[in-house]
């Protein structure tokens, strides 16, 4: 077998070393270096006067540590498990992981193989004795069997810095979830508790409401007893009907909460199976923690600190363009084709190309882009520390809003307690002497009922600025 072999000049070969040499001499301006945290990012006094020295807060607990309600954990579970945005979020790592693979496969040569082949000839269809000789001859058959590699050397880390950034993307795409999940936790949390306290608070309305109703029925007795007047039972009518329409707004909320719930949890609306604003306790570890770990646990603040690593490795990208490219291709193939001769049978031909590709002048477009990239860093950078001072602001009015729920706790204790005392005494009163009327424990009555709302309410804020506190620290994530 006849082999027709064609290489490049060894000239090739010494081009390519210096090339090689010239690039790994030029690596020293930085476009190897990792991504850093600046120094300039400040945290110290995020949290304002709320600013606590433990080494642990409650964003460092896991969310079954925080509720302890087994009907709450058994929803968080089915809401982590059903959740569209859960459920969106795992398949956008899923995409993110997979452009990191093909970033990797980047350093590797590209191979492709292309066979093809050609069958060619004359024929006459009239048979003419005259081009015999011309055509009639058989047909020419050729063929060509090649492999072509082509391998981008990654001198000036345009690969690498392409690779981290998709390296971050990953990162990001796993923030996005943990903060969907974040969201979530706190989400299905709040409408439970909001569920339990407009429970607690129908029950009071309720209970209210049948009093009302006895106390019209006795203010028009007295009414006709002559001890009365249409006034006292016409206000103390109106005020069972208000009573009564509260009711029926407070069914409505509930309902309305059940079915929002239900969809955020993925399912179609049913009633929610739940116990008593009661079941709440506070979390033993209920502080803000050191305001450095608010950087990695808090989605939102990490997100900001990933866009910024982004935008790093997008610059050194962009200076990476100032420098030379380096292409190193290969090609061979088996062919019995060689321009005007056919050769049977075939022989191999073999390439080797390196090119060095230096930008001399682009129109300004290197520069602009590079510049544009510089840019684009510090926004990020501003927008990093301006999330950080955002979480400690939502820190700071989570505490806060714990702080003043549970200083008014014990004042409207007391003003419960008050009230049910007058509702007592005024009553007792009535009964025992002419110096009040039924309307002065219809008023009294009334006060209660609002201290009693009020308490619940107050109850369901303490509760509401825990869950608000968690997710400002950043918990709720696995």
């Amino acid at each position: 077998m006849n082999y027709i072999k064609y290489m490049h000049p060894s000239i090739a070969g010494r081009g390519i070393g210096v090339g090689l040499l010239l690039c790994f001499l030029l690596t020293s301006c930085g476009l190897y270096k990792n991504y850093e945290r600046p120094a300039d990012i400040s945290v110290e006094g995020i949290y304002g006067t709320a600013q606590s020295g433990d080494s642990l807060g409650l964003g460092d607990l896991s969310w079954r540590e925080v509720f302890t309600d087994p009907q709450l954990q058994a929803l968080i579970e089915r809401g982590l498990a059903q959740n569209a945005n859960m459920r969106q979020a795992d398949l956008r790592i899923q995409e993110a992981q997979n452009s990191l693979k093909a970033a990797r496969w980047a350093f590797f040569p590209t191979i492709s193989f292309a066979p093809q082949g050609t069958i060619s000839g004359v024929w006459d269809p009239q048979d003419r004795a005259q081009y015999k000789n011309v055509m009639g001859n058989g047909a020419t058959k050729t063929y060509s069997l090649p492999i072509a590699a082509n391998w981008q050397v990654d001198c000036f880390g345009q690969l690498r810095n392409a690779k981290k950034g998709s390296e971050v993307a990953v990162e990001n795409m796993k923030t996005v979830r943990q903060a969907v999940q974040t969201a979530l936790v706190s989400n299905v949390a709040n409408m439970y508790y909001t569920l339990c306290m407009l429970d607690e608070q129908l029950r009071i309305s309720k209970e209210t409401s049948e009093n009302w109703k006895k106390n019209l029925e006795v203010t028009k007795l007295l009414m006709q007893a002559g001890q009365s007047n249409k006034a006292a039972v016409a206000s103390t009518e109106a005020q069972w009907w208000s009573i009564q329409s509260s009711v029926v707004e407070i069914e409505d909320n509930i309902v309305s909460v059940e079915n929002a719930l239900a969809n955020l949890m993925g399912e179609v609306p049913h009633h929610i199976a739940r116990g008593e604003l009661s079941s709440f306790q506070t979390p033993k570890m209920c502080t803000t923690g050191v305001p450095i770990s608010i950087l990695a646990r808090r989605p939102d603040v990490h997100q900001a600190e990933l866009a910024l690593a982004s935008a790093f490795y997008q610059k050194n990208q962009a200076k990476a363009s100032f420098f030379p490219s380096l292409n190193i291709s290969a090609q061979g193939q088996y062919t019995n084709s060689l321009g005007a001769m056919v050769v049977n049978p075939g022989g191999i031909i073999a390439a080797l190309v390196g090119s060095l590709t230096q930008p001399i002048f682009a129109q300004g477009k290197i520069r602009a882009a590079y510049k544009n990239a510089l840019a684009e860093q510090e926004v990020a950078k501003i927008g990093f520390q301006q999330k950080v001072l955002d979480a400690g602001y939502e820190v700071a009015s989570a505490m806060n809003a714990i702080h003043v729920a549970k200083a008014k706790e014990n004042l409207i204790a007391q003003q419960v307690t008050s009230l049910t005392d007058a509702v007592t005494a005024t009553e007792a009163l009535m009964k025992n002497s002419n110096q009040v009327t039924y309307l002065n424990v219809l008023t009294a009555q009334s006060g209660l009922l609002g201290a009693q709302l009020s308490q619940v309410a107050n109850q369901f804020a303490i509760i509401a600025g825990t869950i608000d506190l968690y997710q400002a620290l950043g918990g709720g994530a696995e």
